[in-house]
């Protein structure tokens, strides 16, 4: 299991490398010593460090390459600090030997979880004032880098990371750089102070490479290709998209670190634990659905309404999942709210992407993100009410999983075949018959199943509950405009369930 982290954790640098300048130590410690028990013992910190940098060695040089193959590298603003942090980097790294175990900096976890935020807030870093490329610096900029490099490279050596982050702060805010300079410059000197710093470790405590080379080995490897493929990327498209994407990864990263930095704290919170492992199970369940999806879009190209209510099903059925596999409704709700906490400003950026509407399907701008939130709201709202009040733990999910895959059969069924339109007030015009029969079909079949399976109830009463929700869904459906009916829908089914169950 532990290689499985190696790789993980090496990706994950890697990619940070390639778009941002990251130090692979700032993924790369965090993951190795929390995760991997053979990291525990008194150097257990001093050994991953010393891997991280040993990758950043590589991973580095080649994003360096990259980089300056495109004429984003600028050593006429970045020489003094290569100069000062190469000088104290070695300094840094032979006292963090003789302190001993080093405890990764807060800080720099923090930082790089606000730093993504600002990225994907702000992703075009231009300027009004912009440093021209090759432009010397003047005595202010000589006097930053001074101020910020020397402490850079102490830092470096001492704890092995925050070296990248640090860097493309000065050069972007200080030193007038543009994003893409900024870490082509910042990699080039991290491929020294990596190299420094790395032998510097491995002289002072050789038992790394005769202990540890086969972690060394693949950790260099994985980094350095991934490094190589984000660094590519980041050359060939806009200063907008590489902003936006490090910020994703900054951000995801950030969060992640942060988390298994004070691990020992929060597992120790039950309600933390049940939250998150709702999380990794909703998100282990979507993410191989998603990907599905979109390798069915590409192959076989199907019709907007149809990619649209797929995603729809995935979404549905995700919360299904979770609530199935969550131990109790405090973690349901707030999962929910998380996960809407987290969507709702990502979807609010990327809807300004000229992609983001052919890709969502979006019937008018916004959609998306209030049809999402109103979901994660509504649905939590059920499972408190359900399960915190009436104890009916999959009422909840089976509401939802009833009005999704009915909705969802109402228009796959409904567009293609729906010639007889239901013309009496206050039903829209544009639904069908032939649709409204099939979410009823659909929605009858799925609140059999989850009564049955996983609320415990009889199937005689599976079948009259699940069919005496249906019909009055199907009808609420019917008559509500099509922006709201994501919480009347499944708000009169579950009324209707929680009657029949509390009742009989």
């Amino acid at each position: 299991m532990e290689w499985i982290w190696y790789i993980i954790a090496a990706l994950a640098a890697g990619i940070g490398t390639g778009l941002a300048g990251l130090s692979a130590a700032t993924v790369m410690v965090p993951i190795i010593i929390v995760l991997c028990p053979s990291f525990s013992g008194e150097t257990g910190v001093y050994q991953a460090t010393a891997i991280a940098l040993a990758s950043d060695i590589l991973g580095s040089a080649v994003t360096a390459y990259t980089y300056g193959k495109n004429k984003n590298i600028d050593l006429k603003r970045g020489w003094i600090m290569l100069a000062c942090i190469v000088t104290m980097c070695t300094v840094g790294s032979y006292v963090a030997f003789r302190v001993g175990n080093v405890v990764l900096g807060s800080f720099t976890l923090f930082l790089t979880l606000c730093i993504g935020i600002r990225f994907l807030v702000k992703p075009d870093t231009s300027r009004k004032v912009q440093a021209a490329r090759g432009e010397k610096l003047g005595l202010k900029g000589v006097i930053i880098s001074l101020l910020f490099g020397l402490p850079i490279g102490f830092g470096t050596g001492f704890v092995g990371t925050g070296g990248g982050m640090m860097m493309l702060i000065v050069f972007t805010a200080f030193l007038g750089m543009e994003l893409k300079t900024s870490v082509g410059t910042s990699t080039f000197i991290m491929t020294f102070t990596a190299l420094i710093a790395s032998v510097s470790h491995i002289l002072i405590h050789p038992a790394i490479v005769f202990e540890k080379w086969p972690v060394m080995l693949i950790c260099i490897t994985v980094a350095t290709a991934a490094s190589l493929v984000s660094a590519r990327f980041a050359n060939r498209v806009k200063n907008r998209t590489v902003g936006l994407v490090t910020g994703a990864v900054l951000t995801v990263l950030g969060a992640a670190m942060i988390i298994l930095n004070f691990w020992d704290y929060l597992s120790k919170i039950t309600l933390f634990t049940q939250v998150m492992s709702c999380l990794g199970k909703m998100a282990a369940f979507i993410i191989p659905c998603i990907i599905i999806l979109l390798l069915i879009r590409a192959v076989f190209k199907p019709a907007s309404y149809v990619f649209r209510k797929l995603l729809h099903l995935v979404a549905f059925s995700g919360i299904t999942f979770m609530v199935m596999q969550a131990e109790n409704w405090p973690s349901v709700v707030l999962s929910s709210l998380v996960i809407a906490g987290i969507l709702f400003p990502i979807l609010s950026i990327l809807e300004k992407e000229s992609w983001f509407h052919n890709f969502f399907v979006q019937k008018k701008p916004g959609e998306i993100k209030k049809s999402m939130l109103m979901l994660l709201f509504m649905f939590a709202l059920l499972a408190a009410v359900a399960w915190g009040i009436f104890d009916k733990p999959f009422i909840a999910a089976t509401a939802i999983l009833m009005w999704g895959t009915g909705d969802g059969a109402a228009a796959l069924f409904g567009i293609p075949f729906g010639r007889h339109k239901i013309r009496f007030k206050p039903a829209d015009g544009k639904k069908s018959w032939e649709g409204s029969i099939a979410m009823l079909a659909v929605s009858f079949v799925c609140g059999v199943l989850m009564l049955y399976f996983a609320q415990g109830v009889g199937i005689a009463k599976a079948l009259i509950f699940a069919l005496c929700a249906a019909l009055p869904g199907t009808a609420t459906e019917l008559f509500t405009p099509s922006e709201y009916d994501t919480v009347t829908v499944p708000i009169v089914i579950e009324a209707v369930l929680l009657l029949l169950c509390i009742t009989f």
